[in-house]
């Protein structure tokens, strides 16, 4: 395994490379983790997310609505979403849903890629988050946070893909695709996978490159209905 030496004059540190880019001791470098799961697959492919079917980007910035389906019940909850802005600069915000369960982001997302709760007080029921009747995030009670196997490479990113993996609930068969579409294309399959009720995991030791404005995600799909989750990891590079 690659490591990343530090030294001064009392000592030399040796840890794998991956522990300097968490801790942003490596130049221009981070990382992302994205990781799903589909909780009722079908035989036609369908993206690695809560939502189910294959997800819907946003065609320009929106904002968002975020609403429990406990309602006024979650009064107080706040909600972190991240995702991307109209210019495909990194947005984060932080909204505390009403008395009625509900509350709109005042900045507009072209994409978004995880929301979690982010104070004290759990959901109680599951959180859509939409725009127009489309879903573009869903938070499940039991996991307090989005699991979406989604992810678009923001302005001034070089992302290097890493590592991948997917997994099965029950014994079916698999197949999986690594979806991309860099701006101004379509979404095209860039990896495949067939597997049976194995877990598949793939370190690239020549990593595929993605430019900014990419989209990436993990679609599958398997021989009976089951539960489908899988994830990738990203270095990023600051161009």
């Amino acid at each position: 395994m690659a490591s990343w030496n530090f030294e001064n004059a009392q000592q030399n540190i040796s840890w794998p490379y991956g522990v300097g880019v968490a801790r942003g001791d490596v130049p221009k470098m981070s990382n992302i983790d994205k990781f799903g799961k589909l909780p009722s697959s079908t035989t036609s492919h369908q993206t690695i997310w809560d939502g189910g079917g294959v997800y819907a980007y946003p065609s320009s910035a929106i904002a968002m609505t975020v609403t429990s389906a406990a309602g006024a019940t979650d009064n107080g909850v706040e909600v972190t979403l991240i995702g991307l802005d109209t210019n495909y600069e990194p947005l984060e915000e932080t909204v505390t849903l009403a008395g009625t369960g509900t509350a709109t982001t005042t900045g507009e997302f072209l994409r978004i890629f995880r929301a979690f709760v982010s104070n004290g007080q759990a959901s109680t029921d599951d959180i859509g988050i939409t725009n127009g009747g489309v879903t573009y995030a869903a938070i499940v009670e039991e996991y307090q946070q989005t699991l979406m196997a989604i992810y678009t490479v923001p302005k001034g990113k070089r992302a290097y893909l890493v590592a991948a993996n997917i997994s099965v609930e029950k014994a079916q068969e698999v197949e999986a695709l690594l979806m991309v579409r860099v701006s101004g294309g379509v979404m095209r399959a860039q990896g495949l996978v067939t597997t049976y009720a194995t877990p598949f995991q793939r370190v690239w030791q020549i990593p595929p490159v993605f430019n900014e404005k990419t989209d990436i995600e993990i679609r599958a799909s398997a021989g009976a209905t089951t539960a489908i989750s899988a994830g990738f990891e990203l270095l990023l590079e600051n161009k």
